[in-house]
């Protein structure tokens, strides 16, 4: 947030060239709702090195003139829409407050239970820091070079809201140009906005920065498992993710991507369907070659009575193996009367040794149907409920000491071999949302053995992420005509340029301008706010 400088502007003067202000005594302000630190340290380097570079530092600034303008002319166009949704009553369309809350604050409104970690919190605060004084020094900077030093900089916190200002001379301001003041205005806008830049070519740039120290894209690395994940039993730091029941998984983004959609598939209901049908329908058709010798020995439990198999075993129920669609409703009911209405219950760890069936699979051979099984076997499907999915994880264990010595790349392209002691598989059966956050992945390995440094890129890629959404929102913050903010002075300037408006009806539009963009952007906000809780 920006703390508000003081901008008012009476008769316009010439630009000269101005004096710098020296400040002996600063006092720093406290009461029950405000408080904050004022320090004049950098006054005396800024203004210098502003002076030196004036004429280099005044193109760059007008530079940002026109690109402050243009923002502020969108945000407007933006409010504009807001209010007429308003004045229509219209309030189901959510899709500028689901594009606003993405790239604005870097969440989605598709997230349940939004939660933010105490290193999510830190990274917060550091690229706020940031962002605060690269929007800061635009200001300087951009003052300096006009020949104005700023009194003081100063930090706050107003109720919960922490900032930062810059403090100029009243009487200097106005004796500066209008084309000269909007360079000021606007520097603080057009420095973020070039740090979201950066931070979007350092985000471009980093897989190849990092090349002689890490591999990137070859499997997704754990770092940490949380104590209460699902997985936490199986998963330890080390370990790469190879695969998501047969989707080969380059990088965390494709496991964030490919739970979402066995998420989105698990709770996928059909009407006027039996339980049955629909327990077949949420295993997307991922089965299993079961010989019939284990089928035998398996255990057989009625459909009736809602009747569950004993721990450590899961239900599975035969498919009528044919060309025919997997989920086809008269193959189920016809197989379900053939087998007499029960279900039988194996072992995890028996059945993924098994050749697979059926086309929910990632990857299958193309050289034979999908429900393919030999004549000793024959196709089983997992019974599952809705909202309850079947995720089948195959990932390169770093326990074993030979393998670490195998290399990753080594590791995944042999992991087709049954006998490979660092290829682990292991089955998830419940809500597939609730393994995707409970585990640190990162898309970088280390070349070397040791686990030092793997956290480097993770931390680095995290921490350019966040200083990108936060300076992205600053500038947009400040670009929205509302007291307080660069806005009010940008639009203050911009209306002396309407010299067929009195003075008087001037500052009136002006004034119902700021109003009207002020109640309109916490009208936004609210929305914002409401999509993503």
């Amino acid at each position: 947030m920006e703390g508000r400088r003081v901008r008012r502007f009476g008769r316009w003067r010439s630009n000269q060239t101005l004096l710098p202000v020296r400040v002996n005594r600063l006092s720093n302000a406290v009461s029950c709702w405000y408080c904050d630190c004022k320090s004049s340290i950098l006054n005396e380097p800024l203004f210098r090195f502003g002076r030196r570079y004036s004429r280099f530092l005044k193109a760059w600034f007008s530079m940002g003139v026109g690109f402050s303008l243009a923002v502020l002319f969108a945000v407007t166009m933006i409010l504009l829409y807001e209010i007429v949704q308003i004045l229509c009553l219209y309030y189901g369309n959510t899709q500028m407050s689901n594009v606003m809350s993405k790239y604005l604050f870097g969440f989605s409104s598709t997230i349940s239970g939004l939660t933010i970690s105490v290193a999510d919190i830190g990274y917060l605060c550091m690229s706020s820091f940031i962002s605060v004084s690269v929007h800061e020094l635009g200001h300087a900077l951009a003052a300096a070079s006009e020949g104005i030093q700023m009194e003081y900089i100063a930090v706050f916190l107003a109720v919960l809201f922490p900032g930062a200002l810059l403090a100029f001379n009243h009487e200097l301001l106005q004796a500066l140009s209008k084309v000269s003041a909007l360079r000021i205005y606007c520097a603080g806008i057009w420095h973020n906005a070039v740090l979201c830049a950066v931070c979007a070519w350092a985000l471009f740039l980093q897989p190849f920065i990092l090349y002689p120290f890490y591999i990137h894209d070859e499997g997704p690395m754990v770092l940490e498992v949380s104590p209460t994940s699902p997985l936490a039993g199986h998963l330890s730091p080390g370990d790469v993710i190879i695969s998501l029941d047969d989707f080969h998984i380059n990088n965390a983004q494709e496991w964030s991507q490919i739970i979402d959609v066995l998420t989105e598939h698990s709770y996928q209901t059909f009407q006027n369907n039996s339980l049955l049908e629909n327990s077949m329908k949420s295993s997307s058709g991922k089965g299993y070659c079961i010989p019939y010798s284990l089928v035998e020995e398996g255990k057989r439990v009625s459909l009736e009575g809602n009747r569950t198999c004993p721990d450590e075993l899961s239900a599975f129920i035969t498919i009528p193996c044919s060309d025919q669609a997997m989920v086809d409703d008269d193959n189920l009911e016809v197989n379900h009367q053939r087998d007499g209405g029960v279900f039988h219950c194996f072992y995890d760890k028996d059945v993924l040794k098994l050749e697979k069936c059926g086309d929910g699979w990632g990857r299958l051979p193309s050289n034979r149907s999908s429900c393919f099984c030999s004549k000793e076997a024959t196709c089983f499907l997992p019974l599952l409920s809705t909202g309850v999915a079947w995720v089948e994880i195959t990932y390169s264990s770093s326990s074993p000491p030979q393998c670490l010595h195998l290399g990753r790349t080594r590791v995944i392209e042999d992991n087709n071999s049954k006998e490979n002691p660092c290829v682990k598989t292991f089955v998830f059966v419940g809500d597939a949302i609730s393994i995707k956050h409970s585990v640190l992945l990162t898309s970088y390995q280390p070349r070397w053995s040791a686990k030092f440094g793997a956290h480097l890129p993770y931390v680095l890629e995290r921490l350019l992420m966040f200083t990108f959404h936060v300076s992205m929102t600053l500038a947009l913050l400040n670009s929205l005509p509302v007291y307080f903010l660069d806005g009010e002075a940008i639009s203050e300037v911009v209306s002396h340029y309407f010299r067929i408006l009195s003075p008087r009806r001037r500052r009136t539009i002006l004034q119902y301008f700021l109003f009207g963009g002020t109640v309109a952007s916490i009208i936004m906000f609210v929305r914002i706010f409401l999509v993503l809780f």
